[in-house]
């Protein structure tokens, strides 16, 4: 009999990719997701296939899958500025409600769990690059204290249920990822850039443009989250790519691919907004036999390549299209 995972936040960038893996990898797949930030198109290649279902639902309510399930990866929380400054107060509970809910249908299921975290624990770090021992530079009070305090009480309660429950957990801190699939709206640097250059608007650079992101490729990101949730380390582990860019020069990379002319217009930096990003990845190397292979260069051209022949589509209205069928 196949084995079994829940995916949360499955309609979403990286939970749609990761339900492509586990289906790939012969799993029966659970996704789940309330739409808030996802979007069925993600998913829509996978509903004709026997080995997976789709549950339209809300994880801050009482979660319930009837059956065996044998790990639960849960990617459910609005992942960009855009969406959680719009939705504070969901981002709050989706990490910290949901997260309780998820953990005690593990428990229920004797289920391992892998929890998404993610590289803003850290905040605005004054230890570069980040190890996981580093306890982070965070404002709780902040306008973006919703997202990296939801993150942090998420492996509290984590680290919680595996220590007084006994609970098989993973914790991913994921650090700046993109690829195919990523919304062109959705405020974060990759798509924001090449949404811009594909509409003829000059490149929006925050701050001087000296503050720096490391990104990683989603192939390799997707790569590196399997092999931490089938190991047998519960401790953090980053997940990212090293190699670290400032985001002016990003910037230019970025008008080199497009081959456009857009200038660099510089709009004040936002608050809290980190000034360095960068993994220190030794434990994933070492327990996980993980690193990025996919270059920049490479992971771009392909991401660019996606966004351009989809770019009549996103730039402007589509028509929508009825997935409620699939919706249980």
């Amino acid at each position: 009999m196949n084995k079994r995972v829940l995916i949360t936040g499955a309609a979403g960038f990286l939970g749609s990719h990761l339900c492509d893996k586990f289906i790939k990898e012969g799993y029966e797949v659970i996704a789940m997701d309330n739409l808030i930030t996802g979007d069925l198109k993600n998913i829509a290649h996978l509903f004709k296939n026997e080995f997976f279902e789709f549950h339209h639902h809300d994880i801050t309510k009482f979660v319930h899958v009837p059956g065996k399930v044998d790990y639960i990866l849960h990617f459910a929380s609005p992942a960009s500025p855009i969406d959680y400054l719009k939705i504070p107060i969901q981002t709050l509970k989706v990490g910290s409600l949901g997260t309780h809910n998820l953990l005690g249908l593990a428990k229920e299921k004797n289920a391992r769990i892998l929890i998404a975290s993610t590289s803003e624990v850290y905040g605005d770090p004054l230890v570069h690059p980040q190890t996981e021992e580093y306890y982070g530079n965070v404002n709780t009070i902040g306008p973006r204290g919703v997202y990296d305090e939801a993150k942090r009480f998420q492996e509290s309660i984590t680290m919680a249920y595996h220590r007084f429950h006994g609970i098989e957990t993973r914790i991913a801190r994921i650090f700046n990822t993109y690829g195919p699939r990523m919304r062109l709206n959705d405020g974060r640097v990759i798509p924001a850039f090449i949404g811009q250059a594909l509409r003829g608007e000059d490149l929006t650079v925050f701050g001087d443009g000296l503050q720096t992101r490391s990104f990683c490729y989603v192939d390799d990101q997707i790569r590196g989250l399997y092999n931490l949730l089938l190991s047998d380390y519960s401790l953090p582990v980053n997940i990212g790519n090293p190699n670290e860019i400032t985001i002016l020069d990003f910037a230019k990379e970025v008008i080199k691919l497009t081959g456009t002319t857009q200038k660099i217009v510089f709009e004040p930096l936002p608050k809290d907004d980190p000034l360095q990003r960068q993994p220190d990845i030794s434990k994933a190397k070492e327990i996980l036999n993980w690193e990025p292979e996919v270059s920049r260069a490479e992971g771009m051209k392909l991401t660019y390549n996606y966004f351009k022949n989809l770019s009549k589509e996103d730039l402007q209205k589509s028509e929508h299209k009825d997935f409620s069928k699939h919706i249980k």
